[in-house]
């Protein structure tokens, strides 16, 4: 089954740096080379990693990301065009929405 055209959800609770991290914005730039459809939420300690370069590159190139409001305003943390900033209502959505979903805490 080809990857083209498939919606994929991740959603990424770890810090910046941390490999869960990573692994998710690897997996997210991978899918996105493959042609999927690729929507990502950063919630808890992942909201400040939606500005590092390796995201807003793959926003560039298609992705979808999203991140915690709360989270930001929890962290002081500027709502910016970095993400769009959205509630849990998202990831639920997200959930229905996508042929797979896929969580790195």
């Amino acid at each position: 089954m080809s990857p083209q055209g498939k919606k994929l959800g991740i959603l990424i609770s770890s810090r910046p740096g941390s490999a869960s991290f990573q692994h998710g914005v690897r997996l997210a730039a991978a899918a996105l080379s493959a042609g999927c459809d690729v929507y990502a939420y950063c919630i808890d300690d992942a909201v400040p990693g939606v500005g590092q370069p390796e995201f807003q590159a793959l926003k560039a190139q298609g992705l979808k990301l999203y991140a915690c409001a709360y989270g930001a305003h929890r962290r002081n943390l500027p709502v910016d065009d970095t993400a769009a900033f959205a509630g849990l209502t998202v990831v639920s959505d997200l959930v229905a929405g996508t042929d797979r979903f896929i969580s790195f805490n």
